[in-house]
Parts: C-alpha cells; structure tokens; sequence
C-alpha cells in the first residue's frame, strides 16, 4: 500500500534516487504485508504496522528503515538495527545508540546487497514482540 505523500516526495527526487527508493517501496512490503512507508524526518521510511508489545515509543521499535537522501547520498538508517544479526550478512556501520546506517551511492549498491537486507529484515521482523 503506498502513500501519497511519499509519492508526492519521490517525485521530486532526481531519477536515480527515485529508482532506488522505488524498489526499496517494492522490496519491502513484500517481505511482510505488514510493513508499511511513510515520511519520517522529512524522508521515505517503513515501519512495521502489526501488532506489538506495549513499548516506550523513544525506542523506535516500529520503525524499521529511514531513507535518508543526504547530499547525493543515500543512507539507509535502521533506527534499530544494531539488534540485526551480523549472521544476515548485513553490513553497515552500528551506533552506539542502535543505529545501523548502510550509505548507498547509486541503485547497482542496493541490486548488490538485496539478499543481505532481505535477511536482515527477515531477522528483524523475527525479533518483535508481539
């Protein structure tokens, strides 16, 4: 399900950048039909929208990737993604605050990486309390 807001974003975003948030739209929600996008600090992000445990809601336990378009960067912020299993072969760089950021320059960084964030998602939805 898309939302005419992040549609309305990823219009004026230049081509290459639309391409790879495009397919991050597509890749996602196929995982589990229960991801869902949105904008979030002024940037395309997904989040999980099924059923969860009651949680302090600074912990951004919804929230699963950010899209941050940063100078003709794209970073993918996992707002809680140090919790991803190294095993998943999910590469990225772990804050302390459990951040896990992934900088993608252009689409052929995201076709290279497809199966690892298929398996780190796949790890993260596993973790959820429900």
């Amino acid at each position: 399900m898309t939302d005419p807001n992040v549609d309305e974003l990823i219009a004026g975003l230049p081509p290459e950048e639309q391409k790879i948030v495009n397919a991050l739209r597509n890749l996602l929600p196929a995982i589990d039909p229960e991801i869902r996008e949105h904008i979030k600090w002024n940037s395309p992000a997904f989040y999980y929208s099924g059923e969860m445990k009651a949680f302090d809601a600074k912990e951004y336990k919804r929230d699963l990737l950010v899209v941050n378009l940063h100078r003709g960067k794209i970073l993918l912020v996992f707002p809680t993604g140090a919790k991803i299993h190294a095993s998943t072969g999910l590469k990225g760089k772990n804050y302390p605050d459990g951040r896990k950021i992934i900088t993608l320059e252009t689409y052929s960084d995201l076709e290279k990486m497809e199966q690892e964030l298929l398996a780190g998602i796949t790890d993260w939805l596993h973790q959820i309390e429900k």
